[in-house]
Formats: C-alpha cells, structure tokens, sequence
C-alpha cells in the first residue's frame, strides 16, 4: 500500500505544479505586457533609429554606422565624454568618503543624531530644479554667498560659473549637496558590521584605525561596491545642473554627455544621432560596471562566503 501511495502523491504534486503554471503567467502578465511596451520595444526601436537619419518631422532614412563614425570625429562629443569622465573622477571618490566619514559620524553616540540625519537626509528630497537654482546664486560672481565669504578673508572669488577654469569645479561642490542618499545607506550598512569583531580586537589591543581597516570597511566591501556602482552610473548620466545653471558652458566646459545627447534629440532634431549616443553610454556603463565587478571580486567580502547555506 506504502509503495502505490507514493506515485499517487507525486503525480498530484506533478498536476498541481503544471496546474499552477498558466495562473503563475497570468498573475506574470501586467508586468510582462508592460516591460514589452514601455521598455523593450522602445529599446529596440532606438537601435534601429541609431541607424538612420531622423530630423523627428520627416521619415527616418537608413544610414547604417554613419551617426557613430561622425560621434567619433566630433570635437565637441569627445569633449563631453573628457567632462564627464573627469566629473566622474573629481565627485565620486569625494562623495563616497564623504558620506562614509559622516555615516560614521552619525552611526556614534552624537546628541541628537536623529534630527542630524534628518537634516543631511532632507537636500535629497528637494527638487533637482529648486536645489540648482540655489546653487546658481550661491556661485553668483557678484552676489554670491561663497563669494561674499571669502570677502570676508580678503580673498576675491572666481567667476565661478562664468569662467571654464572653474565651472565644472563648482557643478562638483554642487554635487555634494546630495550626499545624504549615501549616507543612510552606510548607516544601514554600518548597523550590520558584527560588534563582537570590534569588541575582539579591541581587548587584543588594536586601534581605531586598525579595526577600520581590518573589520568595518571589510564587512561593507559590498556596501561600497554598490555605491560605487550606483555613482559611477548616475555620474555618467548627469544632466541637471549642466543643463539648468551653464547649459553646457562657458567653451562647452560642462557640456555632460547626457546633455549633448539631449541638445541633439530636442534641439538640433538629429534624433539618430541621439540614439547613437545612447547606445554608446550604454556600452560604456556596461563595461565599466563589468570591468569594476571583476576588480573588486577579490575584494569584497560576504558574511557566507565559505560558509553553509542558511
């Protein structure tokens, strides 16, 4: 009787299994319907357009490689690829350790620490649009406030926005506004570093220094390789503040390759073109994201690595 009532069950739990399946694409269904439309036919549209000729009012016309054998012979598309990388490396280093050094901060037993995060938290949820026109009478050459301080110390400021040695500087200072994103996540991060390790090393006698190296930033390598994911991809991406406070100016100085992209899709009307452009961040972010994945692998470190599975 035992042995006829085991093919029973599983042929049960075989019916239940292929009975479940249509219902499991159905509930599925929105989701897939709604990638289909609003992403993947979209995406491969642009790849075709990347191909062709499109001045948005007239049909587009098929020119094969000719939009990204033109990017790469253009001075000023190399130039917003130079600005965005060199944004890239003057903002990403500052803003992880930045915002590591103040979660740390935040993470101790500091008097009201909880209204401090709240106020290092709150620039994040101002508007892009509101927080560079800020910035744009805070860098003001006449009126400015970091200009009127340094008055004070008998120190003429810069034209900071007018002056190409000095604007994608201060799109950079700018970008610090917005730290406090990183910040709740190291907090978070931080929350999860076993205390035992440190009280461990603390009574075999190593410093702060030590124990930072050795347990904390060890235990947050993916913490931090997430967030150096995440800023590279969205510095590649920045498009506000050079489009709202310099519109890619003085001498194209912050002319970001997102913004070039966008004068050239709603401005110059060479859609094409624009979608070329698109197609090339794409494989840009795709083989940095790869490339850091691959350099990191050795270094980041996961609590059950090596371990038995939970």
């Amino acid at each position: 009787m035992k042995g006829k009532a085991m093919p029973t069950l599983k042929k049960r739990l075989r019916r239940r299994r292929l009975g479940g399946t249509p219902r499991f694409f159905l509930w599925i269904s929105p989701w897939v319907i709604g990638f289909v439309l609003l992403t993947l036919l979209p995406l491969l549209g642009s790849l075709y357009v990347s191909f062709t000729e499109w001045k948005i009012v007239s049909d587009p016309v098929w020119v094969g490689l000719a939009n990204y054998k033109e990017l790469f012979t253009e001075e000023i598309f190399l130039k917003s690829l130079r600005v965005t990388f060199l944004y890239c490396a003057m903002t990403i280093p500052v803003n992880m350790v930045l915002s590591l050094a103040t979660a740390m901060l935040l993470n101790g037993d500091l008097p009201y620490s909880g209204i401090l995060r709240t106020i290092y938290y709150m620039p994040c949820v101002v508007s892009s649009v509101a927080a560079a026109l800020l910035w744009s009478y805070i860098f003001n050459y006449r009126f400015g406030l970091i200009n009127q301080l340094l008055s004070l110390i008998g120190v003429e400021g810069p034209n900071w926005l007018g002056d190409e040695r000095w604007s994608l500087a201060a799109l950079a200072i700018m970008s610090l506004w917005g730290i406090g994103g990183g910040i709740v996540i190291y907090l978070a991060g931080l929350q999860t570093v076993p205390q035992h390790l440190h009280e461990a090393a603390r009574l075999a006698g190593a410093g702060w220094w030590r124990r930072l190296f050795t347990i904390t930033l060890p235990s947050m390598s993916p913490i931090l390789l997430f967030q150096l994911l995440t800023n590279i991809i969205g510095g590649l991406q920045t498009f506000t503040s050079g489009y709202l406070i310099t519109d890619g100016g003085p001498n194209n100085s912050t002319m970001f390759y997102a913004l070039y992209l966008y004068k050239n899709a709603f401005q110059y009307h060479k859609m094409g073109k624009a979608c070329a452009m698109a197609w090339i961040l794409f494989i840009i972010i795709m083989v940095l994201s790869f490339l850091v994945m691959k350099v990191s692998a050795p270094m980041v470190y996961y609590e059950n690595d090596g371990g038995e599975d939970d």
